[in-house]
């Protein structure tokens, strides 16, 4: 495994290439191509609603506030999108990427399965209930999605390295583009990060950069490098509004899969909470264009307890989401200062769901659930979103006669260890019948 070392990156004081450049900051010194972002229209200001040109900006230059993707939809029929590819591109006209983004080389992620879950609903007590499985992208996890999104817009903008801070799955995911598109990546991870997800990046990339922190630390450094290292697109910093926008696939996928309509309530991993408002926000737009029926839903977000403070702040019915030091085997959704936390508030507020949280057993008991149940293999992070869901039911939370999904966001194989002491060999015996027969096994 390759792996670079936090001191092998120029400090501020060795970096003899660096030019100053802020991507984040300056005017973009490359104009990108007519139709670049596709029916994108300019950058909003989430908080203050100021508008920003398209380029690679992220902050507003009025509030700080984020800033996101707005746009100009044309009238988009079912029957268009159905006749699209098998992949999040037949969403195209709803996505900052250009008309002919299909003719580009990437991972192709999106479409993945939307399993009726019959065992774990009889198991939970939940009459309509479903898994959008995730798992089955190309690295095996919902970031192909984003990251699909982010590097179209750092190729249109003409970035030279395709970078990201992350908790593994964005690493293997950007790393695995990056190589797809011919494109240099440099990753960064902290270094106690899961083993298998470092070589599931390092196995795409020879730029992995393993950072003695937490990932707070470690998307602190990043920042500070998009701000001085010219030509980097930073998936989840200085692209950020493009690459958020890449979740909105996993609801439309959602609505049509169920035959063109929404679930009445939605059970979502939160780490930033960017995949929880993205889906709220595909869902509001699929009403607004006519393709799915206006109905009330709830949003649910899933925590766990060792990094859990939408959640703290949710049931303590305040906005201010303290920042906490993670301590869960839930990695990859250990952020301890969400981004986007305030906003999984308000929507999961005036939907009239809840954050919950669970403890690391409860995540590990979520795990093998899961996979007893429907033979799906999840990571920590869909083992907290499948414990959170049983909690919402038992504290009665979570009405057991609405159809709900689940989002299940990357497979176990990554997680190994989290589960690895849960479940072995019923038995090791000799091979012979009688040694089979004093099993018990037998039928």
């Amino acid at each position: 495994m390759s792996t670079v070392t936090q001191d092998a990156i120029p400090s501020d004081t060795d970096t003899d290439n660096a030019t100053g450049a802020e991507l984040h900051a300056e005017p973009a010194k490359h104009t990108p191509r007519e139709g670049a972002f596709g029916n994108a229209t300019h950058l909003q200001c989430r908080e203050c609603q100021h508008q920003v040109t398209l380029g690679p900006f992220y902050a507003c230059p009025e509030c700080f506030g984020p800033l996101e993707v707005a746009y100009a939809f044309p009238a988009v029929t079912r029957e268009e999108i159905e006749a699209g590819p098998r992949n999040i591109w037949r969403y195209k006209a709803l996505l900052p990427v250009p008309d002919d983004i299909e003719t580009s080389r990437n991972t192709e992620p999106g479409f993945t399965r939307l399993l009726r879950a019959h065992n774990l609903g009889a198991e939970l007590g939940i009459d309509h209930l479903w898994v959008k499985d995730d798992s089955t992208n190309p690295t095996n996890s919902f970031k192909d999605r984003v990251v699909a999104c982010a590097l179209s817009a750092a190729i249109e903008l003409d970035a030279k390295v395709f970078a990201c801070p992350s908790t593994g799955n964005l690493a293997n995911a950007v790393a695995a583009a990056g190589a797809r598109a011919g494109i240099k990546t440099v990753v960064f991870i902290p270094s106690n990060l899961e083993h298998p997800k470092q070589v599931n990046s390092a196995i795409f990339t020879d730029s992995l950069v393993a950072v003695n922190g937490n990932y707070d630390d470690v998307n602190k450094l990043a920042s500070e490098i998009a701000g001085e290292e010219e030509g980097w697109a930073f998936v989840n910093v200085n692209v950020r509004p493009y690459y958020a926008e890449g979740s909105k696939t996993l609801g439309y996928e959602i609505a049509e899969q169920l035959g063109w309509r929404l679930p009445d309530q939605i059970v979502i991993p939160v780490a930033s909470g960017s995949q929880l408002t993205k889906v709220h926000k595909s869902f509001q737009e699929l009403i607004k264009l006519g393709l799915v029926e206006d109905k009330p839903y709830k949003v649910f977000g899933a925590q766990a307890s060792g990094c859990s403070p939408v959640s703290v702040a949710y049931k303590a019915g305040t906005d201010a989401i303290r920042p906490v030091k993670p301590d869960t085997i839930a990695k990859s959704l250990a952020i301890g200062n969400p981004a986007d936390g305030i906003y999984v508030l308000d929507i999961c507020r005036e939907t009239g769901g809840a954050v919950e949280d669970i403890t690391d057993d409860e995540v590990r008991d979520g795990i093998v659930l899961l996979a007893r149940t429907e033979g799906i293999f999840t990571e920590t992070a869909g083992g907290t979103t499948v414990g959170v869901l049983k909690k919402l039911v038992e504290s009665g939370q979570l009405d057991t006669s609405l159809e709900t999904v689940v989002i299940n966001t990357g497979h176990g194989l990554k997680t190994l260890d989290s589960v690895s002491d849960r479940v072995s060999a019923a038995a090791t015996i000799e091979p012979s019948y009688a040694a089979f027969q004093a099993t018990g096994l037998g039928a």
